[in-house]
């Protein structure tokens, strides 16, 4: 739409698959009409998967970090990305009620690549965040199951990423209107010409806190009269971030840090009911499974300041514009008992943001 978030030049696709390697596949459930039937329907809800690298994770980990921002939300797997500093398996997003059936479909997807698990091998730490999208869905009825979860693995793909109301974002809201999946990257010739993108599932956010490119549009754009939007900043946002930069856990966890500045630029001040998980991981080297010797010799990151200073920009242009994108680019979407969540009204705001940068009122 001609507008830009930040100074960075972003990557090919604009996209976390800039990243070389990386894959992103999603699995969009849209069924069913009219009131709630909790069990059946109506259906608007998916699960959306970013792999590292095509291979086998659990035999060829990433170095990996997590971090939360605030904490009201139910991710799986943190525990050990954070003890370890490193990802084994595809991370999974979805809505909050089905975390438990996600995880148990990627256990099932690793043991049959690796039959030797709690066998002869050790058992997977499966990564899986969430956001709730029980305002358009059915939430009880958790009707992302195995199949659609094997789904969205099998067509994980690199290059453009399907953005706004798919997958994990079918469902969700974005200050007031309708949010979904948003992807954005940055290359950072300064720092050696590393990439760095990210992923978002958005659903936070009042209407009238909405920030777009440094404008304060919400206080003069809101949803349709007739459709309520929250009252305080619940809901929750995942981001994932990826980079070839060869970085530690320990460096890592510093990119994740800096996503909350992403996220506070379009607005979010991290209320009391909003889950703000990060997940960071680097393509620059793997942690195998099976070494072929006790040690190993790696390129690792020296100059931090050269390095490290242009990715936290990166990191927080990045984060913005995919929770940007993932507003620009969801449709209205009509889910259970009438309700209604609309589409960003994108030409309204890019026209408000240009007359704010030319001066205008």
């Amino acid at each position: 739409m001609g507008l830009s978030a930040g100074e960075l030049p972003p990557g090919p696709n604009n996209a976390i698959t800039d990243v070389a390697g990386v894959r992103v596949g999603h699995t969009t459930l849209l069924s069913g009409e009219g009131p709630l039937q909790p069990g059946r329907g109506p259906v608007r809800t998916g699960v959306t998967v970013v792999l590292p690298h095509g291979e086998n994770l659990f035999r060829h980990k990433v170095r990996a970090a997590v971090h939360t921002i605030n904490g009201f939300g139910k991710v799986r797997g943190f525990e050990q990305v954070r003890e370890l500093g490193t990802v084994e398996s595809p991370i999974a997003l979805t809505n909050t009620l089905n975390v438990g059936l996600v995880a148990d479909a990627l256990v099932q997807y690793l043991v049959a690549q690796n039959p030797g698990i709690g066998i002869t091998l050790a058992t997977p730490n499966v990564v899986v965040g969430e956001t709730h999208d029980g305002y358009l869905n059915d939430i009880q009825g958790r009707h992302v199951r195995a199949e659609h979860v094997w789904a969205a693995i099998e067509s994980a793909a690199p290059g453009p990423v399907t953005e706004g109301a798919a997958g994990a974002g079918t469902g969700t809201t974005c200050f007031g209107w309708k949010g979904g999946i948003g992807t954005a990257s940055r290359v950072v010739e300064a720092a050696g010409g590393y990439t760095l993108g990210a992923l978002v599932q958005s659903n936070f956010g009042r209407a009238e806190d909405l920030v777009v490119c440094g404008v304060p549009v919400g206080r003069r754009l809101r949803p349709p009269a007739e459709e309520p939007t929250p009252l305080r900043d619940a809901g929750s946002i995942m981001i994932v971030l990826a980079t070839d930069a060869p970085l530690s856990e320990r460096q890592l966890h510093r990119l994740c840090v800096r996503a909350a500045a992403g996220l506070a630029r379009t607005g979010s001040y991290y209320g009391h009911g909003s889950g703000d998980f990060v997940i960071a991981f680097t393509t620059g080297w793997r942690v195998d499974l099976e070494p072929p010797a006790l040690t190993a010799t790696q390129v690792v990151v020296a100059d931090e300041e050269r390095v490290l200073g242009p990715l936290f920009r990166a990191v927080v242009e990045s984060v913005e514009e995919a929770i940007l994108n993932s507003l620009f680019a969801a449709e209205t979407t009509a889910g259970r008992d009438g309700h209604v969540r609309y589409a960003l009204p994108v030409d309204r705001v890019v026209e408000m943001v240009v007359r704010s940068r030319a001066g205008g009122a």
